[in-house]
């Protein structure tokens, strides 16, 4: 989860090394720091490390004009995994001389034994991290003579778990080292300088010729250019790719928190998500690229996810038991890998990730693949792990989504399986040619659509949030399709608002958490007109008799909805199979505004990181 980012060129290092860290704290805040090189006025370069704890603008603030003018450097922030978010535990950690610089994201998973070894050597600790056995090591090895690239390599080669590193030394003052071994690490390719960091977004603004790393590979960034090899030393020989990105995808353009700028996104995340896929017109109304294979072989459907991409498959499954009469299964991808269903053949195994790095749902796939499943990635990232492992990738197309709580990419990944499951249908005849053309025309109405949901609703949910500052409890009811909304809205607004909220199929609210209802807790129903209205009404009903606060999602043109509802937040009126694109917006708005009303950090909240990349 952590985030790292490294430089080598002609420039100061420490304020690139910062801006790097501006766009990549997402993935942690709870401490950063760097290291450079010093070279200037000494006939010995020295290292400098600087820490803080806490988020970046504490190191920002530590790190001065005085800061020495090196132009080689690593840089981290923190998520933390192993001890506290405390400045003895920032990275980067040093060797016991104070001459090797280490940053990494991930866990060592044998860090106690090789510590233990350390320690019976002589070496003392200075941290709680795993992370700091590995400068203590690459030390070893320098002592025996090795330049740093073979004490790298001779490193990582003792190290097992899931990591990503970047490693300075004032012995060899003209080189950054890189190693990657399941979590992320990509090259940016400058003009006379080199860039290194966890996500290519960090250094769009210089550079959109990037690299990523494989697994078992290492790279040597030097003035002179960039070398790579795999951890057994073996020259690798890969040419970068060009990205289509531009640091404008990630700048707030004038909203208060990246969070509603991707809400107010949505709409155009659907629109791109839609263009030359779709051929109005032609039996063959969707195409998505993907291989005859995937869709004449399959016989039974896996999905793995985790968080809002479990809740999006959950909504994939409906439509594709529903539309292609698939047998279809979700899975949290966290419990996948240790209680697999059965191999079967023709089997599916779809894999949904954001960031295409979430390690749990990384180990699910490749779990799949030694099965023999064949595997399709649905993700915002082709050139990541998920991307490169898959038989298959759909790209959602929505863009650098900087906010931890998801929100333009569910969208996205909700188009996804609606375009998924058509196709599926034109192969398998499961559904007329002219319900299939109504579903499409409904799918390019949607975007006009949630326009009109954000210029008409947002004003209101931000006036109605100061009902809710105070709140501790929220219950979330829907049904059907939009069973999985309701978990969505729960999530949303627990993951920004830090308010406990739960989401439940409306029918299963009598069957337990009834008992939490009274005037204090809001009950949020989702009741639009379908085959489900009359049940999630009946179901608000059972909540309006216990004294709890009902707030409906509910059709525009629904006036009865006023007689049940003390609050009603109005959707366009759609067909039921559509609707999830309509209902999720004002549920994100409500989470959004109750969280920046009550003054928190809604882009960057508590102990979550946008990408887990740690089991």
């Amino acid at each position: 989860m952590c985030g790292i980012f490294g430089y080598v060129g002609f420039r100061p290092a420490a304020r690139i090394l910062l801006n790097g860290l501006r766009k990549l704290e997402y993935r942690g805040y709870d401490s950063a720091g760097l290291a450079v090189i010093d070279t200037i006025g000494s006939t010995q370069a020295v290292l400098h490390r600087i820490r803080a704890k806490g988020k970046l603008h504490n190191l920002e603030h530590r790190v001065t004009a005085h800061f020495p003018p090196a132009t080689v450097g690593i840089s981290h922030t923190r998520w933390a995994t192993h001890g506290k978010a405390e400045e003895h535990n920032a990275h980067p950690h040093l060797d016991y001389t104070g001459r090797v610089a280490v940053i990494q994201n991930g866990i060592v998973e044998n860090y106690r034994l090789l510590r233990q070894q350390l320690q019976a050597a002589g070496v003392v600790f200075a941290s709680d991290t795993d992370t700091e056995v590995i400068p203590h090591l690459i030390r070893h090895w320098l002592n025996q003579g090795y330049d740093l690239l073979p004490a790298v390599q001779a490193t990582v080669n003792q190290l097992e778990g899931s990591f990503a590193l970047a490693v300075i030394s004032a012995d060899h003052p003209q080189e950054v080292i890189a190693a990657r071994h399941h979590a992320p690490l990509a090259i940016g390719y400058g003009q006379g300088e080199s860039f290194l960091a966890s996500d290519v977004c960090a250094f769009l603004d210089v550079t959109n010729r990037a690299l990523v790393l494989e697994n078992g590979e290492l790279a040597r960034l030097t003035p002179a250019g960039v070398e790579i090899f795999t951890f057994a030393g073996q020259p690798v020989k890969r040419t970068p790719m060009v990205l289509d990105w531009n640091p404008v995808m990630v700048e707030k353009q004038g909203y208060r928190h990246f969070m509603l700028k991707e809400i107010y996104e949505q709409p155009a995340t659907l629109r791109a998500g839609l263009v030359d896929r779709i051929q109005p017109g032609s039996p063959q109304l969707v195409n998505l690229g993907l291989r005859d294979h995937l869709f004449t072989q399959t016989r039974q459907i896996h999905i793995v996810g985790c968080g809002t991409s479990w809740h999006a498959a959950l909504v994939g499954k409906f439509l594709l038991e529903q539309w292609a009469q698939i047998p279809t299964q979700v899975h949290y991808a966290s419990e996948y890998r240790y209680s697999p269903p059965p191999p079967q053949p023709g089997s599916l195994l779809i894999g949904v990730t954001q960031s295409g790095e979430t390690a749990d749902t990384l180990a699910a796939l490749h779990l799949g693949q030694q099965r023999g499943d064949y595997l399709l990635g649905i993700t915002n990232r082709r050139e990541s792990s998920v991307g490169r492992l898959v038989h298959e990738c759909l790209d959602l197309r929505a863009g650098v989504e900087i906010g931890v709580a998801a929100t333009k990419t569910f969208t996205a990944q909700l188009l996804a399986f609606y375009l998924l499951s058509l196709e599926f249908c034109q192969h398998r005849q499961t559904m007329p040619l002219e319900y299939r053309e109504a579903i499409v025309q409904g799918l390019q109405q949607l975007p006009a659509l949630m326009e009109g949901i954000l210029e008409s609703q947002a004003r209101a949910i931000e006036e109605l949030a100061h009902r809710y500052t105070d709140t501790r409890d929220f219950i979330y009811l829907g049904r059907g399709i939009n069973y999985p909304i309701a978990l969505e809205g729960a999530l949303k607004l627990k993951e920004i608002s830090y308010i406990h909220a739960e989401g439940y199929p409306a029918g299963e609210m009598k069957h337990g958490p009834i008992a939490l209802l009274d005037r204090h807790v809001p009950v949020v129903a989702i009741a639009v007109p379908g085959g489900v209205y009359e049940k999630v009404l009946s179901n608000a009903q059972e909540a309006k008799a216990r004294d709890a606060q009902l707030v409906g999602v509910v059709a525009a043109d629904d006036y009865s909805a006023t007689e049940i509802f003390d609050i009603c937040l109005p959707v366009p009126t759609v067909p039921e199979i559509l609707s999830p694109f309509v209902t999720v917006m004002p549920l994100q708005l409500l989470a959004y505004a109750v969280a920046a009303l009550k003054g928190l950090d809604v882009d960057q909240p508590r102990n979550l990181a946008k990408s887990v990349t740690v089991e």
